[in-house]
């Protein structure tokens, strides 16, 4: 199971995504009870997922409408949502250091 911080997070991006918050907090239910071990492991499951520096992962949500940028640190079973948007909206950002801003 992974620890996920902070989930005041997700609720701002529900509020602001309002229709990706199903899907949003599927994602967040999906991750609450997996066992990844590895980047390649997520992959299978999430096969569209992409990494970038500082293990940074990209999961599309709602097919390819809305892109998550998450810190995941495998061997401490922990998460860090730094970012949720559009699609379009993530080709205007630095995915390597974006932060969540509430």
């Amino acid at each position: 199971m992974f620890n996920i911080i902070n989930r005041k997070t997700l609720l701002v991006y529900g509020k602001k995504y309002p229709a990706a918050k199903n899907a949003f907090s599927e994602w967040y239910y999906e991750f609450l009870v997996s066992d990844f071990k590895s980047f390649q492991e997520l992959k299978v499951v999430y096969a569209n997922a992409s990494i970038v520096s500082d293990n940074r992962v990209v999961i599309n949500i709602m097919g390819n409408h809305y892109r998550l940028v998450i810190r995941v640190l495998f061997l401490y079973k922990t998460i860090q949502i730094k970012w949720f948007g559009t699609h379009a909206e993530y080709d205007k950002i630095n995915v390597k250091n974006i932060k969540f801003k509430n």
